[in-house]
């Protein structure tokens, strides 16, 4: 059915006087008439009482005018929502945050998201290792990640974020903490408290690379998969922990963190998502997260 005579039929019905109708619509009013007369034979009934005074409606006409309405309402409601997806304003959003961004990137993040994007519905998940970020965005568990990127990986789109400074995380009566600065070669007798090996984390690498290029040997005390594991352990005193700068946010009584000497390291870290991935609000949400960031 043309739902233009739908239009022209609720015009009608409404205004119960075809030359009012007819202005109404920006039409003259024989096309109208003959519009509403091949409606009534298309449906095999009549919706309309003529007369040279005035047009009623039947009781046909009261029950189809109601349907047209919500039919033509559905329609304007489909097209306006076509819109609202193509201009990325709706959807669903996972994402999944490494350690030292949940703590210093994710409330502004949230909150930026949130308030650009109120029709898309987030969700997060903090203290993600990269290797477990890879796999949940292949999966499809996630849509975009905040890590620290990993391997090449032709399926991953990895945009860069920001570069964060390393520092140490030390018990607050460690002999360490009296010291402005530390070298890695100071921490060579201390035991190190790391993210996991086995769960293939970028910062263990980093970590580990630290103390080779400086001819020292680690000695891993403790292995873990949280950031806030980690700290927890430091200001439990069984050790120190080289993390990203952004995990100071991380303000646990009993820790203290101190910067390592020049040259400065830094790690990166870095927005991704699926290489097929191209819906509209997740683009605008990259590119969101980027400006906030």
């Amino acid at each position: 059915m043309d739902l233009r005579r739908l239009r022209y039929f609720i015009a009608v019905a409404e205004e119960l006087h075809f030359g009012r109708a007819a202005e109404r619509l920006n039409m003259a009013q024989p096309p109208l008439s003959q519009a509403i007369r091949r409606l009534e034979a298309e449906l095999g009934v009549t919706l309309l009482h003529r007369s040279t005074r005035r047009v009623d409606l039947t009781d046909a006409g009261r029950a189809y005018l109601v349907r047209a309405r919500k039919i033509l309402g559905e329609v304007d409601e489909a097209a306006h929502e076509a819109r609202r997806v193509a201009a990325g304003a709706v959807g669903h959003l996972a994402i999944g945050c490494v350690g030292s961004a949940t703590y210093s990137l994710l409330p502004a993040i949230s909150r930026g998201l949130s308030m650009e994007l109120p029709g898309v519905d987030f969700s997060f998940r903090g203290e993600m290792l990269a290797p477990d970020q890879a796999t949940a965005l292949r999966t499809g568990e996630i849509d975009l990640a905040l890590l620290r990127p990993p391997s090449a990986d032709p399926s991953l789109t990895v945009l860069p974020l920001r570069r964060d400074r390393l520092v140490v995380a030390v018990p607050a009566d460690h002999r360490l903490a009296a010291l402005p600065q530390l070298a890695v070669t100071d921490l060579a007798g201390a035991g190190l408290i790391v993210h996991s090996a086995d769960r293939r984390s970028v910062m263990y690498d980093v970590v580990v690379g630290l103390f080779r290029d400086a001819g020292a040997e680690p000695r891993i005390r403790h292995e873990v998969g949280e950031t806030s594991t980690l700290i927890t352990l430091v200001a439990g005193g069984l050790g120190v922990a080289v993390v990203p700068e952004p995990v100071t946010a991380l303000a646990l009584e009993g820790v203290a963190y101190r910067p390592l000497a020049s040259p400065a390291v830094d790690v990166e870290l870095a927005i991704a998502h699926r290489t097929d991935r191209t819906e509209p609000h997740l683009a605008r949400a990259v590119s969101l997260i980027r400006e906030i960031v």
